[in-house]
Parts: C-alpha cells; sequence; structure tokens
C-alpha cells in the first residue's frame, strides 16, 4: 500500500501537481496576486514612487523616498557609530489613491555607522546613518534599509549654518579690532578715535573672516521634531489587516 501510494505522490509531481500540503492536512494557499499599482508623493525627485498593492500585502518599491522626524535631540558631537537613533512618522503615510501604508504613530529604528568629525577650512561634520526598522503602533516590526536622501546618502549642517560660522568670526573680530585700533589711536591723540575705528574694524574682519574660513567646520545638530528625507535600498511590505 505504501509502495502505491508513493508511486502516485511521484506520478502526480510528475505533472506539476502538488498534493504534499493536502496529505500534511495544510490548507493550500492561494497565490498572491498583484491587484493594481498605485503611488506616493512624498518627494518630487524620488528615484521610484510606485506601491504595488497585492492581495495579502503592500509593496514598497526601492527608491521609493519617505520622511521622518527626530524622535530626539541629536548632537554628532555627542555620539559616536553603534547610536540607535529614534525617528517616528509626521502624519499618516497614504498613496496618492488613498491606501494607508503607515499609520501615524509609526516610529522608525535608525543606527549610526560612522560619524565623520569638523574638518579644517569649515568642512562640517558628516553623520552616517541607516534606517533598519518600522514598528507599527500594534508593535508589528518591519525590517527596512534606507538611507538620507542627500547627495552622499549623509546628514550634516546646511549652508545657513556655515555662514552663521563665518559671520560670527568675522563679527566678533571686527569688534575685538575696532577696540584695539580705538585703544592704540586713543594713547598718542585722543583726537585720532575715528581713524583708529577706520583701521581697526576693517582689520579686525579681515582676521575674522580669514580664520573663520579656516578653522573647522560645525557638528550636526537635529532638534527633536526636525524632518529628514530616506531613500530606501531594498523593497519592504506591510501586511493588509
Amino acid at each position: 500500500m505504501f509502495k502505491k501510494t508513493l508511486s502516485l505522490i511521484c506520478i502526480l509531481s510528475i505533472f506539476g501537481i502538488n498534493i504534499m500540503p493536502a496529505i500534511a492536512g495544510c490548507p493550500v494557499q492561494n497565490e498572491d496576486k498583484v491587484i493594481c499599482t498605485e503611488h506616493l508623493n512624498v518627494h518630487k525627485n524620488a528615484p521610484c514612487n510606485e506601491v504595488t498593492i497585492k492581495t495579502t500585502k503592500k509593496t514598497v518599491e526601492q527608491g521609493n523616498v519617505l520622511l521622518f522626524k527626530f524622535d530626539e535631540k541629536f548632537y554628532s558631537k555627542c555620539n559616536q557609530a553603534g547610536t540607535i537613533v529614534n525617528f517616528t512618522v509626521p502624519e499618516a503615510l497614504y498613496t496618492t489613491e488613498g491606501t494607508l501604508i503607515l499609520p501615524c504613530g509609526t516610529k522608525i529604528i535608525a543606527e549610526v555607522t560612522q560619524i565623520e568629525k569638523p574638518k579644517w577650512f569649515n568642512k562640517n561634520a558628516r553623520v552616517n546613518l541607516i534606517f533598519r526598522k518600522i514598528l507599527l503602533p500594534d508593535n508589528t516590526c518591519i525590517d527596512i534599509k534606507a538611507r538620507p536622501f542627500t547627495k552622499d546618502y549623509k546628514l550634516k549642517e546646511g549652508p545657513w549654518t556655515t555662514a552663521g560660522k563665518l559671520i560670527a568670526s568675522t563679527l566678533t573680530l571686527g569688534i575685538v579690532g575696532a577696540g584695539a585700533g580705538v585703544g592704540f589711536a586713543f594713547i598718542p591723540t585722543p583726537a585720532k578715535i575715528g581713524a583708529g575705528f577706520a583701521i581697526g574694524i576693517p582689520v579686525g574682519c579681515g582676521v575674522g573672516l580669514a580664520l573663520g574660513l579656516i578653522t573647522p567646520g560645525c557638528h550636526y545638530k537635529a532638534k527633536k521634531g526636525e524632518q529628514v528625507y530616506a531613500v530606501l535600498l531594498e523593497e519592504f511590505s506591510v501586511c493588509n489587516k
């Protein structure tokens, strides 16, 4: 009897018929079919904006850009590789067609992989970060792989912060130069205070600008709630409820 049964299974297998799930008492699962393709509208320059809607899940394709926000303050000077950084979604994420992808309250877990310290000649610090997990409000955990959506996939201070540092350096030494010029002018001839200002301010500002240009750049700082775009390096799926 056993030999006959085994022979029957082999014959059916040749014709592509699999009866093993039925023999094991397991229900045969229907194929996860594609229903349609929908779209995200998070960033206009995203490499991809497609979401594949299937019978059992929604797949956010590689190249989509998502928006996260810091759930805590971050300062590159006080962190190192291996630091875990928490993010959240600013609001529920829907496709343009109206399908919910990530509900409000979704958390994102990221890990610092490297911090490049500020360098001379005003080069700002850079933070290498990888987004690793999505934690839904129902405690479902989804693996993801994403990086900041910047030119070099790193977080760093913008040009306005660098400009502010240069202005501060220029003004500070400009004031010092003005004070020094007035002092030197006042000692021999009090009437030449104006000349002291005229000489001290340009010299001080020039020195301040020069020092600001060659000194190390700024550390990266982020306030709680500051937003960051992230590009998916791999697709991820969310099960339909």
